[in-house]
């Protein structure tokens, strides 16, 4: 997968994750101002960590048409890998440095790859 999905799928999540607390905000949970970007960062790195886990990959990703495999066997990788994936994801480092087949630091020590999503290639024929 090229950068460009990637950065549409990143900030499709940050959305998602600015809503979140917003709607946490409004409904119950009341915070001081300078706390909002931290919630937003640590809602954004659950939503990846829940999500990949479970579903193999984030509402940004789905819409994009993308998906995070194990390397391997192309199965979804298990959950401490991911959280390795999560934790080095949030250094934003790792992203921004990837090698030839594009794929970034924090993919490559979780073993995992962004591929198309095979089940909605499926659907659009």
């Amino acid at each position: 997968m090229g950068f460009g999905p990637r950065l549409g799928a990143y900030l499709i999540d940050a959305v998602v994750a600015n809503l979140i607390v917003g709607v946490l905000y409004l409904a119950w949970l009341g915070y001081a101002g300078d706390v909002r970007g931290l919630a937003i960062y640590l809602v954004f790195l659950l939503e990846e960590f829940i999500l990949i886990s479970t579903a193999g990959q984030t509402i940004g990703m789905r819409l994009l048409g993308m998906r995070v495999i194990r390397l391997r066997d192309r199965g979804r990788q298990s959950w401490p890998w991911i959280g390795v994936r999560t934790l080095l994801l949030a250094l934003l480092v790792p992203v921004f440095i990837w090698d030839r087949d594009q794929r970034g630091l924090h993919d490559r020590a979780a073993g995992t790859v962004v591929v198309r999503d095979p089940a909605r290639a499926d659907s659009a024929r």
